[in-house]
């Protein structure tokens, strides 16, 4: 690694740090039912919710809120399906594109729902401009939208005592998506189409290859769906290569913009939950306790990638590992990058990750593995955050003697098993599914290399599922009907049980009397308990995870230092 390598590092830390405040405050006043932002949309609101149905100022508990989010997730869910299977028959289809397979619209439709993206599809040759537009696109905000205000109402458990209710998930998902979202969304497509990233809804481009040969390239509202897709930690990307095809992200400059969104909205959300539940200092904790684990994680993948593979240095061939990165990026932009998007449920890529080394390969998936919560998804990663927060103040509880508190709440034996049923679920859902795919025929059939490199491929595809990530090892065939329908579940468990425990923590606390902080009260704002919170991610993460990584990517990193292939 060099001194510009470091300088990128740097400069994309800070640039996450400086729009990490602003973007929290933005997200309270979004969330929040007075101020400029709620005398701007009030009318648009009102008119929604007046469609809705739903009464001004009426609230749900902690069951109500779940059971409204999973059933208007399936609702998405069922008019995605439909989109994808009638799209040979519904408006701009310049290319005839036919319908999908019901498995991997299935998949597709579960994918976008739960904010994973996971691509078993081409985008340019399998989706409509339609279907991308009104079918993807208008799932992208609503998924990312439920994430942020499912941490919206887990803030309120915090800072509301002895209540039964915890807030309104369509008032919310509405706010969130017109005051914050479309904003945003809007402003990163101005800035794309600058760039030279297409928004069209109907056309191609022609050009002339390489090797002589006319192309038609497929166009449509590329910039617009680039820009949610980053911002609402979403991944799918318009073109099947995502954000390594030279019109998603065309220059230098777009590479920036699109790498900052992937966790711009993830990083300002520690800072919205801490003043949404009443303590700012909690989210600034917080915060710390995500950006010191990923700054390590995008060290050790720029490392890896920029030293390159030691079987190419034997042969002569000394320098960066460039297999599978576009030229114009170069190993350490790649390296940041993927380092980004799997510490976000993100799943973009703007380079192969198949390709990347041992090393670097296997940092992504921990990042995924972890549950996404340094710093995960928009909302989910926060929320993911404090369900190891939560088992990190019990810990500490036991270890001096005291009834475990956290923000002013007395945690106990049900918290507890709610934390850990959403832990535990998360590493069934990744390393069961992954299990049976490294034993039964149809399983395998889906994996491109021989020896520890095929069962990283594997763990790969489930901990990114589970993990609502959606990136993948590029030659793991996942759109096989066993994966597409096994992906799709693990997706389902992965988003639906970490909020149904959320919210019923949420729900758990809300009922709960505020307790003020004595001299004996472990302070959660401070260094100690930022290295307390970070130790217990770790130590969690490596009892579950590590004998798997054992035998995929650390095994294949030790083979590749002695010289040997498969």
């Amino acid at each position: 690694m060099i001194s510009t390598d470091f300088g990128r590092i740097a400069l994309y830390l800070a640039i996450l740090a400086l729009i990490a405040v602003p973007l929290g405050r933005w997200t309270v006043a979004a969330a929040s039912s007075s101020g400029r932002l709620g005398r701007v949309f009030a009318p648009v609101e009102a008119g929604i919710l007046g469609l809705s149905g739903v009464r001004a100022g009426r609230e749900s508990s902690w069951l109500g809120y779940a059971l409204g989010l999973i059933t208007f997730n399936y609702a998405g869910f069922l008019l995605l399906y439909g989109v994808l299977r009638l799209q040979g028959v519904l408006p701009w289809n310049p290319a005839g594109i036919p319908p999908l397979d019901p498995a991997v619209a299935f998949n597709i439709a579960i994918s976008f729902v739960t904010n994973t993206n996971w691509q078993a599809y081409s985008g340019e040759a399998q989706l409509s401009s339609f279907s991308q537009a009104f079918g993807l696109g208008v799932q992208n905000f609503l998924s990312a939208a439920t994430g942020i205000a499912v941490m919206v109402a887990l803030a309120r458990g915090f800072a509301r005592a002895e209540t039964p209710t915890i807030g309104c998930l369509t008032t919310d998902v509405t706010r969130i998506t017109l005051r914050l979202l479309l904003p945003l969304a809007v402003a990163v497509t101005i800035l794309l189409v600058l760039q030279g990233v297409p928004q069209v809804m109907t056309g191609t481009l022609a050009s002339v290859g390489l090797d002589g040969h006319a192309q038609a390239i497929p166009l449509g509202p590329v910039a617009s769906q680039v820009a949610i897709k980053q911002l609402g930690t979403n991944g799918g990307g318009f073109y099947g290569v995502n954000s390594a095809h030279p019109l998603e992200n065309p220059t230098a400059w777009s590479n920036l913009i699109e790498v900052v969104a992937i966790l711009a909205l993830p990083a300002a959300m520690p800072f919205a939950f801490g003043r949404l539940a009443g303590d700012p200092r909690q989210g600034r904790a917080l915060f710390l306790a995500m950006l010191i684990p990923f700054a390590v994680f995008v060290g050790l993948t720029v490392w890896a990638e920029t030293t390159g593979n030691p079987i190419h240095h034997a042969l002569g061939l000394a320098g960066p590992n460039m297999e599978g990165k576009e030229v114009r990026f170069g190993a350490a932009d790649s390296a940041i990058w993927a380092a980004a998007t799997t510490a976000a449920s993100n799943g973009s890529v703007n380079a192969m990750h198949d390709s990347f080394t041992p090393l670097g390969g296997m940092v992504a998936m921990i990042g995924m593995m972890l549950g996404e919560v340094i710093f995960g998804g928009v909302g989910s990663g926060l929320y993911g955050l404090i369900i190891f927060a939560v088992i990190a103040v019990f810990a500490a509880g036991l270890m001096v003697g005291r009834t475990p508190e956290y923000m002013g709440k007395k945690i106990e034996a049900r918290e507890m098993t709610l934390a850990m049923l959403a832990l535990i679920g998360l590493a069934v859902a990744m390393l069961v599914p992954a299990a049976l795919s490294a034993v039964l025929p149809a399983g395998r059939a889906a994996v491109q290399d021989a020896g520890p490199h095929g069962l990283s491929e594997i763990l790969y595809a489930y901990a990114s599922a589970a993990g609502n990530n959606g990136s993948a090892f590029a030659g793991f065939g996942a759109a096989q009907t066993f994966h597409a329908i096994a992906v799709g579940i693990a997706m389902m468990i992965g988003r639906y049980l970490p909020v149904v425990v959320v919210l019923a923590i949420a729900g758990s606390l809300a009922a709960k009397k505020k307790i003020p902080a004595t001299a004996g009260t472990l302070p959660t704002h401070g260094p100690l308990f930022i290295g307390l919170l970070i130790g217990t991610v770790a130590i969690i993460g490596g009892l579950t995870y590590f004998p798997a990584l054992a035998l995929g990517p650390v095994a294949e990193h030790l083979s590749m230092l002695l010289g040997r292939t498969f």
